[in-house]
């Protein structure tokens, strides 16, 4: 500020405030930048190249581990369709609420929330379902079933008995006298004895089915199947399986994913069809009486871990992951006599219609091949007959699991045209003579778990044929469970040796 007479003070115009920079450090500044730019650029392809070279090593020695591509796209998918179902439910319970009003909570809903509580519940759930299937396998085959199997077996051998002496009366040829009564009436006869059972087994699963448990079973499970590569869909197919493994296999077309209902075709012949209860009924009431219902939830637990080792292996076959399960339980209801009714005479009937076709004629094919030989002569032994000369081709195979009879190898020959076969052979053959001439403790168990584990019938694996759409395949298929039968009995065999 400069002095002035007017105003006292006086503002210096604006270019008089800047400082005055010389010439020669401003030269001295722009070399430095020039100095500075230079030593950067010639530095940079050095820092680089040390970089990647660190970089490098880091990764040889696996320091800097690179997620699969593949592997995450698969989870991101994976966890979007879980992400966009979650907002797509959010939503329709959004516009529920906004639109729907309750007057109030149903009762029946309440119930079914206070029940799912112990029956869905996070430590409650698996406990009490295999409480309640134990329960039903002990009426069935130690109760109930078993004892109305008893009596009617009882009533069975009562009309064998009038026949015989009828047809003893009458004079009948007695080609066809063996025929009746050894053929038919041991055949069909000791197959018909186990449909107490079967229609009782089906009551109990009916009445599940009916009150709406049945769909809270395939939610718990969905969690486990998950792990082995599966979801809760397949379980559907599965329990299905414990019927008749035909219907179950069809029952797969309800699964969306590809790979699962694959998956799940491969599996549900490890679930025991309806078929194979008289076989484990035969010989627990013959060697394992007073544990016969424990033998028989034991073959059935024995099946579903085949099926989960089986998916373990599986898994790395079939790529991909299981589809998303979403489903609706009902509210728990009483279930109605009349469904009940409609679905066991179903089975009984299905059961029936098979007891007087398929295993009729096999048991006819298997009298005529037992009584005659290669020149169509009645023998006076079996073992001289055209069944003993196929049988003892295979016997060598069965030697290592401990029955290495013909008449065993013939029994499970006729099994591969329907399971009940397995029965009415073994009883043609028999002749009235105990099983125990034809198999010890030891065997018996080993003939069961190969029973249990060994290709389906031929409609089951003609239903494979036509969903896979490869004989090829098929093929492979049945030779790879006779397969894992024929270890899994051998194994079984020399187990209860050691033992």
């Amino acid at each position: 500020m400069v002095k002035t007479e007017d105003s006292g003070t006086k503002e210096k115009p604006a270019a008089e405030k800047m400082p005055k920079v010389g010439v020669s450090k401003l030269k001295l500044f722009v070399w430095l930048v020039v100095i500075l730019a230079v030593i950067g650029a010639a530095a940079y392809p050095q820092a680089v190249k040390k970089a990647y070279v660190y970089l490098e090593e880091l990764h040889r020695r696996n320091a800097v581990q690179e997620p699969d591509p593949l592997e995450t796209l698969r989870q991101e998918v994976g966890s979007l369709q879980r992400q966009l179902a979650d907002m797509r439910y959010s939503f329709i319970e959004k516009v529920t609420a906004d639109a729907v009003v309750k007057c109030q909570e149903s009762r029946e809903h309440k119930r079914s929330v206070k029940l799912d509580r112990v029956l869905t519940g996070k430590y409650t759930a698996l406990p009490v379902f295999f409480g309640v299937m134990l329960l039903i396998f002990y009426l069935t085959f130690h109760v109930i079933g078993q004892a109305l199997s008893d009596l009617l077996a009882s009533g069975i051998d009562a009309l064998t008995i009038v026949v015989d002496r009828a047809l003893t009366a009458y004079g009948i040829n007695p080609v066809v006298h063996s025929l009746i009564i050894d053929g038919i009436f041991a055949g069909v006869g000791s197959v018909l004895s186990f449909l107490p059972i079967i229609v009782t087994l089906f009551f109990f699963l009916s009445i599940l089915e009916d009150t709406g448990y049945m769909a809270r079973v395939a939610f718990v499970m969905d969690k486990l199947l998950r792990k082995i590569g599966l979801s809760g869909r397949s379980i559907g197919p599965m329990l299905t399986g414990f019927g008749c493994s035909v219907p179950a296999i069809m029952a797969t077309r309800t699964v969306s994913s590809d790979r699962d209902r694959k998956m799940t075709i491969l599996l549900t012949p490890y679930m025991s069809c309806s078929a194979k209860i008289p076989i484990y009924a035969f010989f627990s009431a013959a060697f394992f009486p007073r544990y016969a219902a424990l033998v028989m939830i034991g073959l059935y637990v024995l099946g579903i871990l085949f099926g989960i080792l089986s998916a373990l292996v599986l898994k790395s076959a079939f790529r991909g992951r299981p589809v998303p399960f979403v489903m609706e339980l009902p509210n728990y209801r009483l279930p109605s006599v009349k469904s009940v009714a409609l679905l066991l005479w179903d089975k009984a009937k299905d059961f029936i219609e098979r007891a007087f076709t398929v295993i009729f004629l096999a048991t006819i094919v298997i009298w005529f091949l037992q009584s005659f030989d290669t020149r169509l002569d009645v023998v006076t032994s079996s073992e001289q007959s055209l069944l003993a000369m196929v049988g003892r081709w295979l016997a060598p195979i069965f030697a290592p699991l401990g029955f290495a009879d013909w008449r065993c190898a013939t029994a499970l020959i006729t099994g591969f045209i329907a399971k009940e076969s397995v029965v009415s052979t073994l009883e043609v053959l028999l002749g009235g003579a105990p099983l125990s001439t034809m198999f010890t403790n030891r065997s018996a168990a080993s003939f069961l778990v190969f029973t249990l584990l060994y290709t389906p019938c031929i409609a089951a694996v003609a239903t494979i044929r036509r969903e896979f759409g490869s004989t090829l395949k098929t093929i492979g298929i049945v030779l790879m469970q006779c397969c894992v039968a024929w270890i899994a009995a051998s194994v079984v065999y020399a187990l209860i040796g050691i033992l």
